[in-house]
């Protein structure tokens, strides 16, 4: 049976490191582990398998909770979107998921609901500078009264919020968000919550009571301008196919679609199985290195639906060589910087047609 020649394979074994790295940044902090998007792309059954360690899982609807509910999945999940209906909040209660509320009609809508007492678990957002959703701190204190007089709201109410340029540690955005977060919650007896993973490695003041990885989960650096190496995480995915034809081309020739890259010498061009069918991204730029056979090469032409070729000059490549487009040996963040994007999209972009493979 012919195999598919295109595999993301990803570790076990990274992933566990990662998770233990987060846990040195926070030694103090509750885990809830980011698996929105399928994990990234990675495979979020997998992938929350392997990090059972995890005090919780998040992710963004209800849709992703029950796929991993009736995948056998019984770790606490948290909708981080909350519920967009009477109907879906009913069946979040009936699952036991956690919900967030970020407005005025969720709050209403799980006030209305039937419960037994003491049985929801909230997260209650608040927007302190994202400007994307999140109830008014000036509101806070009358959300979180209005809660806890809530017969089925559980006790432990956490208040969450989100940094709009974590990432880029150095900006003031960081610290005003961080001050007007801490205005609105202080004195208040609840569990806190701000530090995605930018915040984890750059921002210790804000791990509060919960942490909440994503990208650095999978060992991707979520600082600007910085790869995973820097910051002690792994790459846990390496995204591979091989070499299906080498062509000699002439100087002047050109390669692929538009006629978009000339030759400006002879040279030999090696064909990969992979293209923007399998998430590669299609606008990643001439010179957009690849790896071939542990050789760096620089990828020419447009990405097309299910091919790319890459300049080997003189190297001796054959068809059938391996090619590693990301992974350990080559960061995703550099691909991702030629491709005008960030290695989120790459990996969430992986296509479902690529197979995944996990290794220890």
């Amino acid at each position: 049976m012919m195999m598919n020649p295109v595999v993301a394979e990803i570790s076990r074994s990274a992933l566990k490191h990662n998770f233990d790295r987060v846990k040195q940044l926070a030694p103090n902090a509750k885990v809830l582990a980011m698996l929105k998007a399928n994990a990234y792309g990675h495979d979020a059954f997998e992938v929350a398998n392997t990090l059972s360690m995890a005090d919780a899982f998040g992710v963004a609807r209800i849709s992703e909770a029950l796929q991993l509910f009736k995948a056998g999945i019984n770790k606490p999940m948290v909708l981080m979107e909350g519920c967009f209906n009477q109907q879906e909040l009913t069946a979040a209660i009936n699952h036991g998921f956690e919900v967030v509320i970020q407005n005025q009609q969720q709050l209403q809508q799980l006030v209305a609901a039937q419960a037994k007492p003491n049985s929801v678990k909230v997260w209650l957002k608040l927007e302190t500078g994202m400007h994307r959703v999140g109830a008014n701190v000036e509101q806070a204190a009358t959300i979180i009264t209005t809660l806890k007089n809530c017969s089925h709201v559980h006790n432990d109410i956490t208040v969450v919020t989100h940094f709009a340029c974590a990432d880029e540690p150095d900006l003031i955005n960081n610290s005003q968000q961080l001050d007007k977060f801490n205005q609105a919650t202080q004195g208040m007896n609840i569990l806190r919550s701000c530090a995605n993973s930018a915040a984890i490695i750059a921002q210790p003041n804000s791990h509060f009571d919960w942490v909440r990885p994503g990208l650095m989960l999978f060992g991707s650096s979520p600082l600007s301008g910085s790869v995973a190496k820097e910051h002690d995480l792994k790459p846990a995915m390496r995204l591979c196919s091989q070499v299906i034809a080498v062509n000699h081309i002439n100087a002047g020739e050109y390669v692929g679609y538009g006629a978009k890259w000339q030759a400006q010498q002879a040279t030999n061009i090696a064909v990969v199985a992979m293209g923007y069918g399998d998430g590669y991204p299609r606008h990643a730029k001439n010179g957009t290195p690849v790896l071939i056979n542990g050789q760096r090469l620089p990828m020419v032409g447009r990405v097309s639906m299910d091919m790319l070729t890459v300049d080997i000059g003189d190297a001796e490549v054959s068809i059938g060589d391996q090619v590693i487009l990301w992974g350990p040996e080559l960061p995703a963040e550099e691909v991702a910087r030629h491709a005008e994007t960030i290695s989120y999209e790459l990996f969430c972009n992986v296509a479902s047609r690529v197979q995944k493979v996990f290794v220890d």
